[in-house]
């Protein structure tokens, strides 16, 4: 997908806020061969970098236009490369670190066994990633793009949320053989100026494969669910509250 960095550092102190949560949750040694998988623009990986002494980092990620941005953040110990983090992820790692991309990937039973195998004894997962599928920022997405005038646009694409109750994943962590394990979701509320700055920051996120797809309905499209999110959001400000899940967990020796 096309990621636009301007557009989704519009609301950096937002995204920042849950990476905080997620990172107290690590715990600290030392020599760590460490991965982010969706490392986007870099400088959220260098903060995980910086709480983890002496260990080699590495931040992948599938969009060129992020990792151009992250690429200032290198450094010795700080690497960034390409790569669909969907695919098996080679190699044994003492932390699997993973902050708002996992939501990405389809088929999350399959997805997470494989990772929590990559994960060397000892070592650590670390994982939050949104849930707000539900929100009407978000359900009246799928509504428009299944209407019939922009369906032919779309070729009949429509995205569903691959993320699982939060049960689930505890579950799996337990049948991998992991301890210490804390899952919990917990809603970010975000007071914005109206329903047209929630569009602004679904323009960075949920939107971004319709839009690559749209061509010529795209302001069509836009204006739509402008209007809509209008009627279900109205006044100013208005109240954003935006789910996500954390987890992590240690395995077993």
């Amino acid at each position: 997908m096309p990621w636009n960095p301007d557009q989704y550092q519009l609301f950096q102190a937002a995204r920042s806020a849950p990476f905080e949560d997620v990172l107290a949750l690590i715990s600290v040694r030392e020599n760590m061969r460490v991965v982010d998988l969706g490392c986007g623009t870099g400088e959220l990986t260098a903060k995980l970098a910086d709480k983890l002494p002496n260990s080699r980092v590495l931040g992948l990620d599938n969009s060129a236009q992020m990792l151009e941005r992250a690429q200032q953040y290198a450094c010795p110990g700080l690497d960034f490369e390409m790569a669909d983090i969907g695919d098996s992820l080679a190699g044994e790692w003492d932390l699997i670190f993973s902050h708002a991309a996992l939501h990405w990937i389809a088929d999350h039973r399959s997805l997470f066994p494989q990772l929590l195998a990559k994960v060397a004894p000892g070592g650590q997962i670390a994982v939050q990633m949104p849930s707000n599928f539900n929100h009407i920022a978000q359900s009246l997405v799928v509504d428009i793009a299944l209407e019939d005038s922009f369906r032919t646009a779309l070729n009949g694409f429509v995205r569903y949320s691959p993320v699982l109750p939060i049960d689930d994943y505890a579950e799996m962590l337990f049948t991998a053989g992991f301890s210490n394990i804390n899952v919990f979701e917990k809603i970010y509320p975000q007071v914005l100026e109206n329903s047209d700055a929630v569009v602004e920051f679904t323009k960075g996120t949920v939107l971004v494969p319709y839009l690559e797809r749209l061509g010529d309905q795209t302001d069509s499209f836009m204006e739509t669910y402008r209007q809509r999110l209008r009627q279900h959001m109205p006044g100013s400000p208005v109240f954003y509250r935006f789910r996500r899940i954390i987890f992590a967990a240690s395995r077993t020796q």
